[in-house]
């Protein structure tokens, strides 16, 4: 913990520092052109008719990347930079020759090279979460000069590639600030002829895995969450007049930076400030944390197959239902028919344990049943 301090009190001047030299390049393929979000589409405009082959024109705001995306091309996203410190991890680099990752432009996370974690040399026993692998930073680092040992920051990444290796995403957080802390985000899908060919007509049902990681603004600490995403979409309304997607992430548990499970502890916490709480229970009838829902509204999606949705959680009391934490997600399409969705969600909301809020930013990729 007086490391942790100690740190904490040392980087407080890096949020003014930036990387005002760092030219946002695509992280996991750096050949990529940079905007500064906002709405993006295709090459048309959308005539009012429902052409699912025109963008569609909604206030929607996508994070920053690809600049002139198309159905065909490769389509990158990475968190814009903010107050808080998110946004600052660049050129995320999975090396699938030693099965390490490389991050850039985060202060003490050792040499840039994290190694994966639930392994006999590995600081935590966390190496995956479903099907996703977990990557730690280095935990301390050597002068060049004097030989000196200096303590490093505990990094954690979250990455996740589709079956068919066409749709990836990253996560790099740290529990080690008073708030939220350094870090990052990307997902893409890559290019080529039939990168996404979207469908004009009937319904799709998609499932999958979710991962996460949890930071706190008033704790320190680094959480894992686990879950199962699942997506419907009417690909018959998929327009800018309809809702079109609806998006759950259910079942989902928590765990320590150990692997140690939580979630027990979680909802005892949630019982004890909202009397009378109808405990949120899988199919096996053991507590799980609230599941994520949708805000079911139009304009969320685009020709180009990238989707921006809100998100919430909620819990029903004796007082009625209360709600816990707030959001939204990113996600982007592949495939000839749709046949996969992969994203990232940002939710924010108070922990009932220890009077902080929380960060939860997790992955996701699911595929059509």
């Amino acid at each position: 913990m007086a490391r942790i301090v100690a740190m904490i009190l040392a980087l407080a001047l890096l949020g003014a520092c930036g990387s005002t030299g760092n030219d946002g390049s695509n992280p996991l393929d750096e050949d990529e052109q940079e905007d500064t979000g906002g709405d993006t589409g295709g090459d048309g405009s959308d005539d009012g008719s429902g052409d699912p082959t025109t963008p569609i024109e909604s206030d929607r705001e996508l994070p920053p990347g690809t600049a002139q995306p198309t159905p065909n091309n490769s389509i990158v996203r990475y968190e814009a930079q903010d107050d808080n410190g998110g946004g600052y991890a660049r050129n995320i680099r999975y090396n699938s020759d030693d099965d390490t990752f490389e991050v850039d432009n985060l202060a003490f996370d050792g040499d840039n090279v994290y190694q994966r974690g639930g392994q006999p040399s590995s600081q935590n026993d966390v190496g995956s979460l479903g099907p996703f692998a977990v990557y730690e930073s280095d935990v301390n680092s050597v002068d060049p000069v004097t030989g000196t040992v200096v303590d490093n920051l505990a990094y954690r990444a979250i990455y996740g590639v589709s079956t068919s290796g066409q749709t990836e995403f990253a996560i790099v957080r740290t529990g080690d600030y008073a708030g939220y802390g350094f870090g990052g985000f990307v997902y893409q899908r890559n290019g080529g002829d039939g990168a996404l060919i979207l469908p004009t007509e009937g319904d799709a049902a998609y499932s999958g895995d979710y991962a996460g990681i949890r930071v706190f603004d008033g704790a320190a600490g680094l959480e894992y969450v686990t879950g199962d995403a699942t997506m419907q979409i009417d690909f018959k309304d998929f327009n800018e007049s309809r809702s079109g997607v609806q998006f759950f992430v259910r079942n989902r548990r928590l765990y320590d930076i150990n692997g140690a499970d939580l979630t027990d502890e979680y909802i005892a916490a949630l019982q004890a400030d909202n009397p009378g709480l109808d405990v949120p229970r899988d199919g096996a009838g053991n507590a799980v944390l609230p599941n994520v829902l949708p805000v079911v509204e139009p304009g969320v999606a685009d020709a180009n197959g990238e989707i921006v949705q809100s998100v919430f959680t909620r819990i029903q009391t004796a007082d009625g239902p209360q709600e816990l934490s707030e959001g939204q997600y990113y996600a982007i399409m592949s495939g000839e028919n749709a046949e996969e969705i992969t994203g990232v969600l940002v939710v924010e909301g108070d922990d009932p344990r220890n009077n902080a809020t929380f960060q939860e930013t997790g992955g996701f990729i699911v595929y059509r049943q």
